[in-house]
């Protein structure tokens, strides 16, 4: 019991000790540092380490426990299927439709069958003759001649500037039973390709007298391509006394290449004729041309102080045979028949001249 009161008194002891030890400090209240303001001190701002995000360390593997491993493989995250990105709306819409098979055979990139190269036309061609060019000679075609033939400068085509031609045909001389005699026919023109002044002239002097002369002075109009309708005056120097006529007539070149005059003519006191011309040429060489020529002329009515008689009066035909030095310059031999008929036969036989002529001629054909 004893022990028991001594162990009670030691306990109040005690109690009394830790009551004095625990003082009311609410009088001494300590000064509480006041809390800072930092507002108007600005602070850094929070740096966004969202990309400096650091992948999770992969969890170092730890040898599982027999009965923690299950633990050690979460599956949280596929546990979860991420939501499905709109491309569309970020502007990479892929096609919908598969792209279309690339027709590579159409391109040429047909891999399977290549095609052989020319190595010939190349010139690569191995071994090569030594008589053929490297280079392939083109094949000469009509349009390569004619581009390299300069154009005319005397004449271009389809101008409309003012043309000369002067043409002696015929200009000749010859041998008969009544002397020595020359002959000439030509003609000349002045003008642009449609409208042009045409003179014409022929005629034969013989042993120092002229037999027949006349001169022609026409308008030519072209009509179609190589002809002229031509209109004028004709005067008759000889036979006998001058007359004059009014002559319309065509010349041109007929098919074939035939050159045509066909003139009529009405002249004084009711005089009608009409003369007929034409000519070709036929080329022996380049050079050395054969050339036919035939004429004829007609009256309407008898003359008799000129020696003409109506309807056929005389025919002429001609062979020459030129060279041309020179397209402008030829010299030319030849034969030619003349021929008179019906009254004006009859008026040559009363005035003891021949009704028929055959004479060899030599003479020079020229033009410019």
């Amino acid at each position: 019991m004893k022990t028991i009161m001594t162990l009670a008194a030691l306990a109040a002891g005690l109690l009394l000790a830790l009551n004095a030890a625990a003082q009311d400090h609410s009088q001494y209240q300590m000064p509480m540092p006041a809390a800072q303001d930092h507002s108007q001190h600005q602070m850094p701002a929070m740096q966004d380490h969202t990309q400096h995000q650091v992948k999770p360390k992969a969890v170092p593997k730890v040898k599982p426990k027999p009965k923690a491993k299950p633990a050690a493989t979460p599956k949280t995250k596929a546990a979860v299927p991420a939501a499905p990105m709109d491309h569309a709306a970020m502007g990479h819409a892929m096609p919908a439709q598969q792209p279309a098979a690339v027709d590579h055979s159409a391109m040429g990139h047909d891999a399977a069958q290549p095609v052989p190269m020319d190595h010939a036309a190349m010139g690569h061609a191995m071994p090569r003759p030594a008589d053929q060019p490297i280079t392939p000679i083109p094949v000469l075609t009509d349009e390569v001649r004619a581009a390299a033939i300069p154009p005319p400068n005397d004449h271009p085509v389809h101008d409309n500037g003012v043309q000369h031609y002067v043409l002696f045909n015929r200009l000749e001389g010859f041998d008969t039973d009544d002397g020595t005699g020359m002959a000439w026919e030509g003609q000349a023109w002045v003008g642009t390709d449609l409208n042009k002044l045409w003179l014409r002239s022929e005629g034969e002097r013989v042993g120092g007298h002229t037999e027949g002369a006349d001169l022609e002075v026409l308008y030519g109009r072209a009509f179609a391509r190589w002809w002229d309708v031509v209109a004028g005056v004709r005067h008759d120097f000889k036979p006998g006394a001058s007359q004059d006529f009014v002559a319309i007539g065509v010349q041109g070149l007929a098919p074939y290449k035939f050159e045509v005059e066909a003139t009529a003519y009405l002249g004084q006191s009711g005089q009608t004729a009409a003369r007929l011309e034409a000519e070709y040429e036929t080329l022996l060489t380049n050079r050395l041309i054969l050339q036919p020529l035939v004429e004829v002329s007609f009256y309407g009515k008898n003359d008799e102080r000129r020696g003409i008689g109506s309807g056929l009066s005389t025919a002429e035909a001609g062979l020459r045979l030129r060279y041309e030095f020179t397209r402008q310059f030829a010299p030319y031999i030849g034969v030619v028949h003349e021929r008179a008929f019906g009254r004006t036969a009859d008026f040559r036989r009363a005035a003891d001249e021949g009704v028929n002529d055959t004479r060899f001629v030599a003479g020079i054909r020229i033009w410019f």
